[in-house]
């Protein structure tokens, strides 16, 4: 996946930087346009070395135009987004206005457009630039409005560019809309569980739910209609997708099991607790002397129950272990009927990190490993497996690959 960049002369500018490395983060190459104005705020090396491509800067420059570039790029990319977009680069595209890179490229190109505008406050309530925008949107543009806040200029009011997470989730919802993956029901599960002991106690564990979550934003992006089945975190769900909120083990289950027999890819992420307090005190339990004894019993094992109604689905397991994670998740991956299992090591502060260190092992017994990756990076790689398994059943079958 491949977008366009475009970045315009505002303060805001080098909050594009930003933008880029979000995306650059998810796996999606960017392609920075940089007008003239903007290269007064932030230079191309910035981009450049972010992106890892040439920033495009100007229609004349030597070398940059041999293949006609602004009409071959509109024919690469699946988005154009123009953060920060001012006042101009909005009026420009309203009115077909076609005077550098960033605007003739505008109008060669097909794909969806995002603007994420940012000015002064009387800039942006101008009638001029609200009738520019009100054009845009009707044009079937997504507009990521700008928040209210202390401005550059010492004002406070509508303007400043929205947050970088806000501009990545529109982006991201964007290119979901009409991915390879639309038409397929994705079930992830994420988070901890959380095991009462009384109204005030409970046993749970470290999951933060970051890995899952980042599994069901990849599998959005794509296109698919996912299911995100989530215990207690403090994370937002990510944009387009379905939340179910459970607490327990066992509403985990229920809430798994229902919707279980209408997906075509489960992948289980959650940190479900194995045990949980044989009674629940409907008081709190007072402090003694002595010691505390806590009688546990196992939970139902979710995966397991799965593995062995497994009928046309992919499902993907993960496995935390301490030290090599690998051999563990192989008689994992064999006893619950996985097609894919994703190993991590938690002794190495996996739980609330951005990163983690994770072995992803297919039923085949191919093994791709993963050292302190982003876990972004980790969701695109294990999607990319489930995608090769897709393709493999359906060259077996001599189908279209949609598993129902």
């Amino acid at each position: 996946m491949k977008i366009a960049l475009g970045v315009t002369g505002g303060i805001a500018a080098y909050k594009a930087a930003e933008v880029v490395r979000g995306l650059q983060q998810a796996g999606i190459a960017v392609q920075v346009i940089l007008t003239r104005a903007a290269s007064r705020f932030v230079g191309s090396v910035t981009f450049e070395a972010l992106s890892g491509l040439p920033v495009m800067t100007s229609m004349f420059r030597a070398g940059e135009n041999r293949d006609v570039r602004h009409v071959q790029l509109a024919r690469e990319v699946g988005l154009l987004a123009v953060v920060p977009a001012t006042a101009d680069i909005i009026g420009k595209f309203a009115h077909g206005i076609a005077d550098d890179f960033l605007s003739t490229f505008y109008l060669a190109c097909p794909a969806p457009v995002l603007l994420a505008p940012a000015m002064n406050s009387e800039m942006w309530r101008h009638p001029a630039v609200q009738a520019n925008v009100r054009v845009l949107e009707e044009r079937g543009h997504r507009i990521v409005y700008p928040e209210s806040g202390e401005l550059a200029c010492g004002a406070t009011g509508p303007g400043r560019l929205a947050d970088t997470d806000t501009i990545l989730n529109a982006i991201h919802a964007l290119l979901g809309a009409e991915g390879p993956w639309k038409g397929l029901k994705v079930l992830v599960t994420a988070g901890p569980t959380v095991e009462d002991l009384d109204p005030v106690r409970f046993l749970s564990n470290r999951s933060s739910g970051k890995m899952g979550y980042a599994v069901a934003r990849a599998a959005r992006r794509r296109g698919a209609e996912v299911f995100l089945v989530s215990g207690p975190t403090e994370l937002a769900p990510p944009p387009g997708v379905e939340l179910v909120r459970v607490r327990s083990a066992e509403q985990m289950r229920q809430a798994v099991l229902e919707l279980y027999p209408r997906m075509d890819v489960v992948i289980k992420a959650a940190a479900v607790a194995d045990y949980r307090p044989r009674h629940c005190s409907a008081d709190k339990i007072k402090k003694g002397k002595g010691t505390l004894a806590l009688e546990l019993e196992p939970t139902i094992d979710i995966l397991e129950t799965l593995g062995r109604s497994k009928g046309g689905q992919i499902l993907v397991g993960f496995a935390a272990e301490t030290g090599d994670p690998s051999a563990a998740a192989r008689a994992k991956l064999a006893a619950k009927n996985l097609d894919i299992i994703v190993a991590n090591d938690v002794s190495r502060g996996v739980f609330g990190a951005e990163r983690a260190s994770v072995v992803i092992i297919g039923a085949t017994g191919e093994e791709v490993r993963m050292e302190e990756t982003p876990k972004a990076q980790i969701a695109e790689r294990l999607l990319d497996m489930v995608d090769g398994l897709r393709a493999a059943r359906a060259a077996d079958r001599g189908g279209d690959g949609v598993l129902r």
